[in-house]
């Protein structure tokens, strides 16, 4: 791998470039008001004296002129609160274009105004918050510079009223719900809108159309007049309470009770550095997986929910690559009580980010599950204007564990650690991203290479988007605590795409992408490879259309069943080769019936035939019925023993929102590879800022809802009490 890592390296060494930040000149003014300012989406005249933000920038469809429609922004702050009004114009009558009122919507299908927050103007780690044009609340932290973690939730209040002409977002965010440094007075800032009428999106400040409005390179500098107010020791307690009952019909057993309490604490050690506590929590899922069709010969992904592990959630959970991860959170306390745990995350400085965690789990005396401590610890310095090393050690220990060699049970690890250092590379245009990473895992009895390293960098502008990737993982590399479904393996995987933009027409963009992945084990004899040519046309409307052609050849590590059934496996060594076509349509995001519809068709292992249909319709009754159905059907044809075998998977979902603080959804998926169909049906009141009262319940039967396996009611109550408010301004 030396011939990989040298030239990389080299590199990452040579881009980087202390260049001024790109929009710095586009600076905002914030005043502190002694004006009371009431949330209800009125522009009195206690925002007058704000200075305004106008002149947005059209970023899509194309990034050459002003917006079309207008927007203004102001902003202000008193020794509590940042306060914030957005007038968004319409240019086109009609009502406004949304899904629901559901909390952190899908930004495409709403019209919306969100703004980016930059406490540190490091251009890499922020916050986001926002509304949709019916009043539905969006936050979540950032990282990596333009990445959002929705999963984020934090306490604030806003308000959205429509008018004829335009409709108008308030809110106020208390300087305790996010994380900043005593005395900076300059910020980095942005604000977005979405209006699906025009199909436009435009931002305050210049973005290239390749970019997402919340890219943290491209924000402005929103000023003080004096430093924000320091926050002091800001404590917030969240006590649950629980109750449900459930019944496993399977097993035939009683109807169990359960009733628990617990309780989270956050408590901000300075203004941008948070401590995590938590006691007895409750981490179950109040809503469920989206379950998927599984062919695949490894483990599938599911993204982390739990609020504990959300906040600063990139040190933790973003190391590594996607299928390359030490710390994966979902490893910890998912049918294993949860004693305690403790979490300390943040910034030391505008250089120095640090997050600790350490996490305890009880005993399961039936699995011979032994105790287990969970600690992490992971530092990341700023190097350069926007770039970083980061250094990640993940530590997971049995307690008083001594198994014996006849007990019968499973036997488990003593102990497994990892230990990896990684460095970010992102240019101050954002052009050029990247990162390289090398770990090391340590077990007990462990045998093999041990050692993981990758490196991946993108070169990303308006016509041309060019990427190097590889990877190698040892085959003796084990993460226990991590997500890492293969192991003992090199790849290599190029990208080129080309953009092409006609000046008139229909079409808006179109272009031509071709990758290649190739596998090798160890000794680097090629076991995979995956060539794919495709076209995408991109219409002015926002419908897209893509044909792709590809190419497979898979020679098995280990016996597959190619159905995953359990029917019959074809032999490890074996090699298979296939050809494959597909086509992608996706329609335009601001029509009520919305789409999207994925064929593949060609060959399979065993020289068989597959044939792949995924699709995704909803239709809305706008503000307050969302009504979605995804589905995907495999059909596969093979010779003896599998034969002709078919997968159906449905997903109907109906989400009615009575007003942003009623949510009621009900989920039904039916799964004929896993042989159930699953109910979920959720109804959530949102009481206070960030404190909830949920009812869930959950039904899992197959073949017919006479033949019930386990159903389950759940009532939870949480409540988010902030003790500590900010101290007045100086």
């Amino acid at each position: 791998m030396k011939y990989f890592i040298v030239p990389i390296l080299l590199v990452f060494i040579v881009l980087p470039s202390d260049a001024q930040k790109k929009n710095a000149s586009y600076r905002l003014n914030i005043r502190e008001t002694n004006a009371s300012i009431k949330i209800d989406g009125v522009m009195d005249e206690a925002w007058l004296q704000a200075e305004p933000a106008t002149h947005f920038f059209m970023v899509l469809p194309m990034d050459t002129s002003y917006a079309r429609v207008t927007t203004e922004v102001r902003m202000t702050y008193d020794s509590r609160n940042l306060y914030i009004i957005a007038i968004c114009n319409k240019a086109l009558p009609g009502p406004n274009m949304v899904e629901s009122l559901r909390r952190d919507f899908s930004f495409v299908k709403n019209d919306n105004f969100i703004f980016f927050i930059d406490p540190f103007d490091d251009q890499t780690n922020g916050f986001t918050f926002g509304a949709n044009a019916a009043g539905a609340q969006w936050d979540g932290s950032m990282y990596e510079g333009g990445k959002v973690d929705l999963n984020w939730d934090n306490k604030w209040v806003s308000a959205v009223k429509d008018y004829d002409d335009k409709w108008i977002f308030e809110a106020a965010i208390p300087f305790t719900s996010m994380r900043y440094k005593k005395g900076i007075t300059e910020w980095g800032i942005n604000f977005s809108r979405n209006d699906l009428k025009t199909t436009e999106k435009s931002s305050w400040t210049p973005i290239p159309r390749q970019f997402p409005t919340a890219s943290l390179a491209y924000t402005g500098v929103l000023v003080w007049d004096k430093p924000p107010p320091a926050p002091g020791m800001n404590v917030s307690v969240i006590p649950y309470v629980l109750s449900s009952a459930s019944k496993d019909y399977s097993a035939q057993s009683k109807t169990g009770y359960k009733q628990e309490v617990g309780v989270d604490a956050k408590i901000g050690v300075t203004s941008s550095l948070n401590l995590d506590l938590t006691i007895h929590p409750d981490f179950s899922q109040v809503e469920v997986d989206k379950q998927v069709t599984n062919l695949s010969r490894f483990e599938l992904f599911f993204p982390e929910k739990r609020q504990f592990f959300l906040e600063n959630n990139d040190l933790f959970a973003n190391f590594g690559y996607a299928n390359i991860r030490p710390f994966f959170s979902r490893r910890i306390g998912l049918g294993v009580p949860i004693n305690l745990g403790a979490r300390l995350s943040g910034k030391l400085s505008k250089d120095w980010r640090l997050g600790l965690m350490d996490v305890q789990t009880a005993a399961v005396e039936e699995k011979g599950l032994p105790a287990q401590n969970f600690a992490v610890v992971s530092l990341q310095r700023k190097v350069f204007k926007r770039s970083n090393i980061g250094l990640i050690y993940v530590d997971k220990t049995s307690m008083n564990y001594h198994p014996g060699n006849d007990s019968g049970k499973t036997i488990y690890s003593q102990y497994n650690r990892n230990i990896g250092l990684e460095y970010n590379l992102a240019s101050s245009s954002n052009l050029w991203t990247g990162k390289a990473f090398v770990m090391r895992s340590f077990s007990p009895g462990a045998q093999g290479n041990s050692m993981a390293h990758a490196a991946n960098l993108l070169y990303n502008s308006r016509k041309w988007n060019i990427l190097w990737q590889h990877e190698y993982v040892g085959n003796g590399f084990n993460a226990e605590v991590g997500y890492v479904p293969r192991t003992g393996y090199i790849k290599v995987s190029p990208q080129v795409t080309r953009y092409f933009f006609p000046r008139s027409g229909h079409i808006l963009s179109h272009g031509l992408q071709a990758n290649t992945t190739y596998y090798f084990n160890e000794q680097f004899h090629q076991t995979d490879n995956e060539n794919m040519l495709s076209y995408q046309l991109t219409f002015r409307n926002r419908i897209v259309l893509t044909g792709s052609g590809i190419h497979d050849y898979v020679e098995l590590l280990r016996p597959f069943d190619p159905t995953n059934t359990g029917k019959d496996s074809l032999a490890k060594g074996t090699k298979h080769t296939w050809n494959t076509a597909g086509l992608d349509l996706v329609s335009q995001p601001q029509q009520l019936f919305t789409y999207s519809i994925s064929l593949r068709y060609g060959g399979y292992f065993a020289d068989g035939t597959r044939f792949t249909m995924n699709t995704e319709i909803g239709y809305r009754f706008q503000p307050y019925i969302s009504l979605a159905l995804s589905t995907s059907y495999d059909d596969l044809h093979l010779p003896h023993p599998w034969g002709h075998t078919a997968f159906f998977l449905a997903g109907p979902k109906a989400d009615i929102t009575m007003t942003n603080k009623l949510f009621f959804t009900t989920y039904l998926q039916y799964n004929e590879q896993q042989k159930n169909i699953n109910f979920n049906a959720r109804f959530q009141w949102r009481y206070q800022p960030a404190s909830d009262l949920f009812i869930v319940y959950t039904d899992n039967y197959y073949p017919a809802p006479f033949f019930v396996k386990n159903r389950a009611l759940v009532l939870k109550l949480n409540y988010w009490w902030n003790m500590v408010r900010t101290k007045k301004s100086t």
